[in-house]
């Protein structure tokens, strides 16, 4: 294939620029976590753990247990049993022990007593740029195919 562009086609269209996780924020939201470390942390989950802290952050960090579990009971692309919620956000607290800031509290929080799920407001905004970018390359995303190369 050649690199130069056919004598026939002289204004061929500019190729679009995909987004990157560089194009993040590097800027400390709160505790360490940039929206940079926030998207290779939801990158390195599990697809069914990524939904269920997509779920959380779409209903503004907070959710109950109750919530989550019948979201996801009857989900038509990442359906989980009601017993195995809590196994599969194990895999939050794992990715973050790797990839997440030194010293920081659990990004999504466990209140056992009131079960409820919750996330720190000032993150939120954060996942939801990094879901944005995830959304637009999903071919960066574990779990996910890869896009075919051309």
């Amino acid at each position: 294939m050649r690199p130069d562009v056919p004598v026939a086609w002289p204004d061929a269209p500019a190729t679009e620029q995909r987004p990157d996780p560089q194009d993040l924020a590097a800027d400390d939201l709160a505790g360490g976590w940039t929206d940079q470390l926030l998207f290779q942390l939801i990158a390195a989950l599990m697809p069914g753990a990524r939904a269920v802290l997509r779920r959380i952050t779409e209903l503004g960090g907070t959710a109950s247990y109750d919530d989550v579990q019948q979201h996801f009971a009857h989900h038509p692309t990442h359906p989980i049993p009601v017993s195995r919620i809590g196994g599969t956000l194990t895999s939050v607290r794992a990715a973050q022990r790797h990839l997440g800031p030194d010293g920081a509290g659990p990004l999504l929080q466990r209140d056992e007593r009131a079960r409820r799920y919750r996330i720190d407001n000032v993150l939120v905004p954060g996942l939801q740029r990094a879901f944005a970018l995830a959304d637009a390359r999903p071919d960066l995303l574990r779990g996910q195919p890869s896009e075919p190369t051309a």
